[in-house]
């Protein structure tokens, strides 16, 4: 029979352990502003209004998404409290919001606020801050920078990778193309033109034959459809937003240009661009995806599909199914809520950003199939494949590879 000292040295150790547990478990919760444990506070900032307004869907899919996470109970018992601001698009705007999400609101972090003007005024501030701004909504190559700015993180492929894939695809099928580009004159328009001039190499020069940007304030992108039609060129490199997507495709028809038109990804949404544009004229567009098109019948059975459309029936109703920006929004408020789950306990900026950098394989169902969510400590472009698409009907039709690109930041 153990004597009555070893008895209570075995007491004295065990409840040594428990305290040291306690302690530890007291010790592993930690929280940073907009944390606690009941909540978690995050700021969003979007085009509600202005000329972008078209994306402002993304923000309310979001809304919508964590509002069906809270209803299920929140993120490891925590409550997600979704901030969003509208900035029209406008930087002066973004920078106001941004200071208040972060010094009145108190917030995490900022996540997926949107555009490369708007994202691109609060770059430093949010950095000097040591606040995540984590998958802008935005693809220009400069968010994946993590040495320069470690507290900025992007999320769909970047600009330059895109239309590196379009150069790719002009020298191998039309290597003797006569090539007009139409871009917004800002760091968005500029950094998809670059990714084309360094895919085309040194062909590039003697390949794009006319250059014509416009402003995000402009009414209209006539005139610049009218001269490069005038170029005699016979590939179209179309990087609009929305608006002036639309426009330039009922345009072309209206001037009864026909050439090869490569329209950018962030343009590419039927519900927002092509159906007000009018089917007829979007016939052959190409483009490239690394998200299922809910107007493509091939997801009809689709797991990942069937879940995104049973969300958007019971929690987001109003919400338009064949809008690009829905699924974009489902797609990223999924990965939040991965890096969120697999911070724990741990809500501090700091492993919050850890996390967002140690994704592996990590799939949201949206996504085309092959398509993977890697990042690492020196990588911050979550997603770097796509596929390239034609416009045929009344959808897109993907065609050829998943294709890789690698362009650092």
């Amino acid at each position: 029979m153990p004597s009555l000292r070893s008895h209570a040295a075995a007491i004295s150790a065990a409840l040594a352990v428990t305290l040291a547990a306690s302690s530890g478990a007291l010790a592993q919760k930690k929280y940073d502003s907009g944390a606690s444990d009941t909540e978690i506070k995050i700021g969003n900032i979007m085009p509600y209004s202005g000329p972008a307004s078209a994306y402002g869907v993304i923000g309310r899919t979001e809304a919508a998404y964590f509002k069906m996470i809270n209803d299920k109970g929140g993120i490891n018992g925590r409550k997600i409290n979704f901030i969003t601001y509208d900035d029209a698009y406008s930087p002066p705007k973004t920078v106001e919001q941004a200071r208040k999400l972060v010094e009145s609101d108190e917030v995490l972090l900022i996540f997926n606020s949107l555009g490369t003007p708007p994202n691109s005024a609060i770059h430093k501030y949010m950095n000097s801050k040591k606040v995540p701004q984590l998958f802008v909504a935005t693809g220009a190559t400069k968010w994946n920078d993590p040495k320069d700015f470690p507290w900025t993180m992007g999320w769909q492929p970047n600009y330059q990778s895109e239309t590196q894939i379009y150069a790719k695809y002009i020298m191998k099928e039309m290597p003797t193309a006569k090539i007009a580009v139409l871009y917004q004159n800002d760091d968005y328009g500029k950094d998809y033109l670059k990714g084309l001039e360094d895919g085309l190499g040194a062909k590039g020069a003697s390949m794009i034959v006319m250059k014509e940007s416009y402003e995000i304030s402009s009414p209209t992108i006539d005139n610049q459809i009218v001269k490069l039609k005038s170029s005699g060129a016979d590939v179209f490199i179309n990087i609009t937003t929305p608006k002036f997507a639309a426009q330039a495709i009922k345009k072309l028809n209206e001037v009864g240009w026909k050439p090869t038109h490569f329209l950018n990804n962030v343009s590419a949404s039927v519900g927002s661009v092509i159906k007000p544009a009018g089917y007829e004229n979007a016939q052959g567009i190409i483009s490239a995806a690394y998200m299922k098109d809910v107007s493509d019948t091939q997801w009809k059975d689709d797991p990942g599909m069937k879940e995104f459309l049973a969300f958007m029936d019971k929690e987001f109703p109003e919400g338009n199914k064949l809008d690009g920006g829905t699924i974009v929004g489902y797609g990223v408020a999924q990965t939040l809520v991965e890096v969120l789950k697999k911070s724990g306990d741990d809500l501090t900026r700091a492993n919050v950003m850890k996390q967002a950098a140690s994704l592996k394989d990590f799939r949201t169902e949206v996504l085309l199939p092959g398509i993977k969510i890697n990042t690492s400590a020196t990588d911050f472009a979550p997603i770097s494949q796509l596929q390239l698409m034609r416009f045929k009907g009344e959808k897109w039709e993907l065609f050829g590879d998943v294709i890789s690109a690698d362009v650092g930041g």
